[in-house]
């Protein structure tokens, strides 16, 4: 059966990585993102806000060989950090899926698999240290409001008595190829770094005390959701997914200096989200020094300085609890892939430098 595959959110880190997969795997796919992404690799964009009901009813009814839905969309608010506890962004979350999905179903008569995306706040990692090792079905927060559960909850309803199955993956920090994602470190670190290199400093470390965390390359995660669509006879499952092994961001540092042709320098705590933005006229200096294509630094970066404060624990005196969940049942359901963490960051910035979306090491 020859396959058609939905894409939603195709600029962000998961949408373009599963967009570019597929694509050059052969596949039909669709992307739906309201910005063009960088490249498409030969899949048909279609702009689309999913906050837009009457225009996602328009689009999803041309969709009646769509085979798979890769829904990676996703609403932050600026700020990022604390618009994970509001209810209006839970709200808008719901509603773009809802939106989407509803014609969807009804016009994509060959619907067989459904992937939706959550994350290590289902445990809680955002208000709690995490239980280690995180497991599903067992150590998840569900008194805690999130648009995770209203979104699992709706896609469980739709799924009754239907053909098609769901696969929701819950990866650790995302690394990968987006501009302007609202969680994407690495023009967040590029830029930082681009900008400390032109003064002649090194790259300090801008956060704060350390914790064992876990990674996952969007690729990777993009080859799961590929998995999870072809598994036969098996589906309605949720995984946890990491690269593999852990990482400490004061260790794995110096390799990211390495990659940026820049030596590590001594850690000098900063809020990368108050301060990077007031230097957005030096990132502008650097990309026509360079000839860069990058856009300018709110468009390039989006809301992750934010979260590069987030993740690296800005602020934090005393070493935070260690980020770990188990990956057990992924690697028992039969993805086996994984990729060494230090290897993941020189890849991406290398790609970004190779794209000239930043300066070269």
């Amino acid at each position: 059966m020859s396959e058609h595959i939905l894409v939603a959110g195709a600029t962000g880190l998961v949408g373009f990585a599963a967009m570019k997969h597929f694509a050059e795997k052969g596949f039909k796919v669709t992307a739906l993102s309201r910005r063009r992404p960088f490249e498409t690799f030969g899949a048909t964009h279609i702009p689309l806000d999913l906050t837009d009901r009457a225009a996602c009813a328009e689009a999803m009814a041309g969709m009646g060989d769509v085979t798979r839905l890769v829904y990676a969309a996703l609403h932050e608010k600026p700020g990022l950090v604390a618009g994970w506890l509001e209810a209006d962004q839970i709200e808008t979350n719901k509603r773009m899926l809802e939106n989407l999905f509803d014609p969807l179903e009804k016009s994509a008569f060959r619907l067989r698999h459904v992937s939706v995306l959550q994350g290590t706040k289902a445990y809680g990692a955002h208000v709690r240290p995490l239980s280690v090792p995180a497991r599903e079905n067992r150590d998840e927060m569900k008194e805690q409001p999130n648009f995770y559960w209203e979104q699992e909850e709706y896609i469980r309803a739709k799924q009754q008595g239907r053909d098609w199955s769901w696969t929701i993956f819950r990866p650790q920090i995302i690394f990968g190829f987006s501009l302007g994602a609202a969680m994407n470190l690495i023009p967040a670190i590029g830029v930082y770094g681009a900008l400390l290199k032109e003064e002649g400093k090194p790259l300090s470390f801008p956060g704060g005390a350390s914790s064992v965390l876990e990674a996952v390359d969007a690729d990777l995660l993009a080859h799961a959701i590929s998995w999870a669509g072809s598994r036969a006879g098996a589906g309605n499952d949720i995984f946890n997914v990491t690269n593999g092994d852990v990482f400490v961001w004061k260790n794995v540092w110096p390799a990211i200096a390495d990659a940026l042709g820049m030596e590590p320098g001594e850690a000098t705590p900063m809020s990368l989200g108050a301060q990077m933005p007031k230097r957005a006229a030096e990132w502008d200096a650097i990309r026509a020094k360079y000839d860069l294509v990058a856009p300018d630094m709110a468009s390039f970066v989006g809301e992750s300085f934010h979260y590069a404060d987030f993740t690296m624990a800005y602020g934090a005196e005393r070493d935070t609890p260690a980020a770990i969940v188990s990956t057990i049942a992924l690697r028992r359901a039969g993805f086996h892939e994984v990729i060494d963490t230090e290897e993941m960051f020189r890849k991406y910035l290398r790609l970004f430098q190779e794209k000239k979306l930043l300066p070269p090491a």
